[in-house]
């Protein structure tokens, strides 16, 4: 469908693999077809036209991004349907890529080890009918992209997306709620300690952990040296 006024396109889809367990999608520009035609377009917009879908369109906004960023800014009367769910698997293969990540991405940039959600659809279908109007938002605009793929797949017609996510949001434009404005909500762990003793700080654990994961024998030597309280 198109909203007279807003700037969007039709969207087809790439998967790639992501850092974390399982796939995403993004998007480049063309048109859908199905058995019955041309499939509803999704609309990409900027922030302040995300802002008169809202209150001038009647749009529901959906958070798919992880429980993390969502705690830590969202917007007011936001619906939270993750995309991402945090993966707590046990088996070797997840343990081991779960130490790794939580080693690096979970300790310099506060992101949790992570899974698609098998629910996701599911759960936007029990809350909503194909025909209502949704503004999906994430933090960069990757998994909200990837969440219309699948929302448009499953018949829902009127969907949304901020083109960079709430990044890109200036504060002020939505209400918010939170410890943080909603462009920050991606800022965590070691990258929000400013200046050189961010940098210094980050090449020590790094040299730290690459020294005890590849000479575990040296490591444990010179704990045992080290003086004691």
């Amino acid at each position: 469908m198109h909203v007279c006024g807003f700037s969007h396109v039709a969207v087809s889809w790439l998967e790639f693999q992501t850092h974390h367990s399982g796939r995403i999608t993004a998007w480049k520009p063309s048109r859908w077809r199905n058995a019955n035609g041309i499939r509803a377009e999704v609309k990409f917009v900027k922030p302040d036209e995300a802002k008169k879908l809202v209150t001038e369109e009647g749009y529901a906004v959906v958070d798919v991004r992880d429980r993390t960023q969502f705690e830590r800014a969202r917007i007011k009367s936001c619906y939270h349907v993750p995309l991402f769910i945090e993966n707590k698997d046990n088996d070797i293969g997840t343990i081991v890529l779960r130490t790794v990540h939580n080693n690096f991405s979970g300790l310099f940039f506060g992101l949790p080890f992570t899974k698609p959600n098998p629910e996701f659809t599911e759960s936007v279908k029990n809350q909503f009918s194909a025909g209502s109007k949704l503004l999906l938002v994430c933090q960069e605009g990757l998994r909200s992209a990837a969440a219309a793929n699948k929302l448009e797949k499953a018949g829902f017609e009127n969907i949304a997306c901020i083109t960079s996510g709430l990044q890109s949001v200036p504060p002020g434009t939505f209400d918010s709620e939170g410890k943080t404005e909603l462009q920050d909500a991606g800022k965590a762990g070691l990258v929000t300690v400013q200046g050189k003793i961010s940098a210094v700080l980050g090449t020590v654990l790094i040299c730290a952990f690459l020294f005890i994961t590849f000479f575990p024998d040296q490591a444990e030597k010179l704990l045992e040296l080290a003086p004691t309280s």
